[in-house]
């Protein structure tokens, strides 16, 4: 870690990240991993959930799950409602996330350990982290830009760039999403970032992949939707974006005072801007939001002494 952006890698919850087999989580702690998670693959089974909270009480990493009950989504393409029904898409409910949410707060209650949920989407997952947050167990959860921004309404045009997991909500999930970032209960924002090709995207809704990119629509995002809105102070952007993710990875928190290393983002919380995937630096090129216009936007970098700034 000596370049501009610093990597720390999450390892695999399990083997292959199948759910069946404990990865070999101290010799992956001892090279590096930060945390662990099967992303994209719920820990399916309760048993091996419950090991790999009490593995990690040994060395203080969180468990980050992607928490979907696969039962109850398989085959679905969008948040189960009114649009999915009036589209004839098949849907995936909320329960499916709020179930292994619960189920997995039950286990952290029961036997210790760090845990966090990856791109919480439901306000009754929020509820039950609510709740256990407030019994004062080591239970954390982040948002994910598109989920506080868009609502399902959004797929009735069948752009598949509108098309992730978990699928985006009703706008009183959206709403919720915004009240936990507000009270606390949502600890970070994380851009769940997934690029895919043209090709892959360019298929029938039903048939494309899950996933959007996110990286740089994310401060843009947050900023429109959060500070200007008056929902989050600036104070609190910086906590849920730079501040608390360290925290949850047990990372240290780069100071801002003399004789420190700098580690800075530099934002323009003025700028005004449109999304133009055609100017993105990634290679994909799958956001929903082209076309959007937003205020705010990062123009820089400092860190390990190296300036870089943005070029359009």
């Amino acid at each position: 870690m000596g370049g501009l952006i610093d990597v720390f890698p999450i390892a695999a919850i399990t083997k292959g990240r199948e759910g069946k087999e404990l990865a070999p989580m101290g010799e992956l702690h001892d090279a590096g991993a930060v945390a662990f998670s099967d992303d994209g693959s719920p820990v399916a089974s309760a048993e091996v959930m419950r090991r790999a909270l009490e593995y990690v009480r040994m060395f203080d990493a969180p468990i980050i799950q992607h928490a979907e009950e696969l039962s109850l989504t398989r085959g679905g393409a969008m948040n189960e409602g009114i649009v999915s029904t009036s589209i004839g898409m098949p849907g995936m409910p909320p329960i499916a996330e709020e179930l292994i949410v619960a189920r997995d707060i039950a286990l952290v209650e029961y036997i210790g350990g760090g845990y966090h949920v990856a791109h919480v989407s439901t306000a009754g997952s929020l509820e039950l982290i609510r709740r256990a947050k407030a019994k004062g167990l080591k239970v954390t959860c982040e948002a994910a830009p598109h989920h506080f921004t868009l609502t399902d309404e959004a797929v009735r045009g069948f752009d598949t760039n509108t098309k992730m997991n978990p699928p985006l909500r009703t706008r009183e999930d959206v709403e919720a999403l915004k009240l936990g970032l507000c009270d606390g209960t949502i600890d970070a924002i994380a851009s769940d970032h997934a690029p895919h090709s043209v090709d892959e995207k360019q298929v029938e809704f039903i048939n494309a992949p899950f996933g959007i990119i996110g990286l740089e629509t994310a401060v843009g995002l947050a900023i429109t939707e959060l500070v200007a809105a008056n929902i989050l102070a600036w104070s609190q952007l910086v906590e849920k974006v730079s501040v608390n993710p360290r925290r949850i990875l047990q990372l240290p928190v780069p100071k801002i005072q003399p004789q420190e290393k700098a580690n800075l983002t530099l934002v323009d919380p003025e700028q005004e801007w449109v999304v133009d995937v055609s100017k993105f630096k990634s290679k994909s090129k799958n956001s929903p939001f082209h076309g959007k216009r937003l205020t705010g936007r990062a123009v820089g970098i400092i860190n390990n002494g190296i300036l870089h700034l943005a070029k359009d």
